[in-house]
């Protein structure tokens, strides 16, 4: 029998397995992303696949919301929280720098990282050794960041970064979707309360579409409120919101009727 066929390179069919198991799994969250019901539960299933397929022993992601803040909706260990705030309190750490430069940051060991002192100090305290911050990035900017912790220095190598930089883009096309569907259902919403409202307001004064929209369009820049609050309120306790905090007899009368000439 020809020797090249028996001697297959060393380790070479481990490998294919690690690979094909990698590959399922990474099927398994495609699928898991896709059925999952918001933003809470799409970065839920990326930790969780984190822990699965990566040398991780901890994991977590930071999403940017409105105003450019920073939440931290899914973590694997409450300390891995107390680390981002860390860092998002001081300005500094490889998970801001990720952000910042939209690149993948590698610390090999908190022990001899001499690039954030304070921060890897923290991290030893905590028994952590190595980190692999990945940025959560769409073709609208940075969504956020995946972080990766072991307690065992240099757990994440080049097949490591890989894989890691695969989920998070996995990550961020998924987190963007989930927010998109989120305001389009949140949209919608609104638009119904604001119909059921306007309806309200049609009926009790005999107002027309418009002059109903303009009516809950006054209390809403007269209250400094949301259309969607206002129009919530009202059908909720039957009054505008001007009502419920200064009451006075004729009070949404006298304003309807203004909108109404």
């Amino acid at each position: 029998m020809d020797s090249a066929v028996i001697g297959s390179e060393p380790g070479s069919s481990h490998q294919e397995a690690r690979r094909d198991s990698t590959a399922e799994r990474f099927a398994q969250l495609a699928v898991d992303l896709h059925e999952s019901a918001g933003v809470d539960e799409t970065v839920d299933a990326v930790v969780s696949f984190a822990l699965q397929a990566l040398d991780c022993s901890h994991a977590g992601v930071a999403l940017v919301v409105s105003g450019g803040r920073l939440e931290i909706p899914a973590v694997t260990d409450p300390f891995v929280a107390e680390i981002y705030r860390f860092q998002l309190d001081g300005g500094d750490g490889p998970l801001v720098d990720a952000m910042r430069k939209h690149a993948t940051v590698l610390v090999r060991d908190t022990a001899t990282d001499d690039r954030w002192p304070d921060w890897a100090a923290r991290l030893l305290d905590l028994g952590v050794r190595s980190v692999l911050d990945l940025p959560l990035t769409t073709a609208s900017g940075t969504v956020g960041a995946l972080g990766l912790y072991n307690t065992e220095p240099d757990a994440f190598g080049p097949d490591e970064e890989a894989v890691g930089q695969i989920l998070a883009r996995h990550a961020s096309v998924a987190v963007a979707s989930a927010r998109r569907e989120t305001s389009l259902a949140q949209a919608v919403d609104a638009r119904k309360l604001v119909g059921q409202a306007m309806g309200i307001l049609m009926e009790r004064y005999h107002l027309e579409e418009d002059q109903a929209f303009a009516v809950l369009r006054r209390y809403s820049q007269d209250t400094n409120a949301k259309l969607r609050d206002v129009a919530e309120h009202l059908i909720e306790t039957r009054k505008l919101p001007a009502e419920a905090r200064q009451p006075r007899a004729g009070r949404a009368d006298e304003r309807v009727r203004g909108d109404r000439a």
